[in-house]
């Protein structure tokens, strides 16, 4: 993987040919394992962004073991946002992907035009220090208040594989949340629909009529008054661990939008502490954990669950 550090634009996507493929072709590898679509094929072909080790190829051509197959997938983009500079950690970064380490309190992305100091806003920012212009592009969200890891495309080819993983269930994430009181029963899986609810315009609510939503939890420790919680979502619903864990009579500390006690913290004490994925590109088996803010972790002392 190339550093990207490097500020000169690289729009070449490589894949090294495996010995079980010997014998396929250019456009076999390339609507295989790099999974492009007809349409971006034919557009490569258009433009000639097709290589085989560094020269011209055509798609019927053969490949061999340890063949390089390269396609220009990163094309050249600027984002409309202005780079500013916002709080966040880079836990890691390659030429194609980031794992970003979000403060509470930031959001991921604007909502409206006049919305600023965003998390892509300051990512923007971390690119332009380096010489780098692109777009950025979440893989998956987390809410402004809640802090821990999320994973970031540095293209839209990537975006679109990192993408079809998580619909795919194959980007695992953990969460570390403190409940109020203590989940019954101590391990399990909540499978409750989550809907938004008419009352409130932010708020959402279990609902026959929902979007069908589940999280597996555990119990990692247990206080008289609260409790730290694993929780794994299988699917992505907005708020769905804020939700369900309030459905369990056990919303999370300080999360008064499903009525959590804020003595202990002032917002939802929530954190993506794990993120695991396989690298759409190299093959590789990523995995990335993240330490709980100062606020969690004076909330687990306020609790006795330090």
């Amino acid at each position: 993987m190339s550093d990207s550090r490097k500020s000169s634009h690289n729009p070449w996507v490589t894949y090294r040919v495996p010995e079980h493929m010997t014998g396929v072709t250019v456009e076999e590898v390339l609507r295989g394992p790099l999974m492009v679509s007809r349409r971006l094929l034919n557009r490569l072909t258009r433009i000639k962004g097709i290589r085989l080790n560094g020269k011209p190829a055509w798609l019927a051509q053969k490949v061999k073991t340890g063949d390089r197959v390269q396609a220009a997938l990163r094309p050249p983009e600027t984002s409309p946002l202005s780079p500013e500079p916002v709080p966040l950690r880079v836990v890691y970064e390659d030429t194609d992907l980031m794992v970003i380490d979000k403060p509470a309190g930031v959001a991921v992305h604007p909502v409206r035009d006049t919305d600023r100091g965003t998390l892509v806003h300051g990512i923007l920012h971390l690119w332009s220090s380096k010489g780098i212009r692109g777009t950025v592009r979440p893989v998956h969200r987390l809410d402004r208040f809640t802090s821990g890891l999320i994973l970031i495309a540095k293209s839209g080819y990537m975006h679109q594989l990192l993408d079809r993983q998580l619909r795919n269930g194959h980007i695992h994430r953990a969460y570390l949340a403190v409940c109020d009181g203590k989940p019954e029963p101590a391990e399990g899986v909540i499978d409750a629909p989550i809907g938004r609810d008419p009352r409130h315009p932010t708020r959402r609510r279990i609902t026959a009529g929902g979007d069908p939503a589940t999280t597996r939890y555990r119990l990692v420790r247990q206080g008289e008054r609260a409790s730290l919680v694993e929780a794994r979502p299988i699917t992505g619903r907005t708020h769905q661990i804020r939700v369900h864990f309030a459905h369990l009579g056990a919303p999370l500390a300080g999360d008064r939008l499903y009525g959590g006690d804020t003595s202990a913290i002032r917002r939802q004490a929530l954190h993506a502490f794990e993120l695991a994925f396989t690298h759409p590109l190299t093959g590789e088996d990523l995995r990335f954990e993240a330490p709980l803010p100062e606020d969690m972790q004076h909330a687990l002392v306020a609790l006795g669950l330090a």
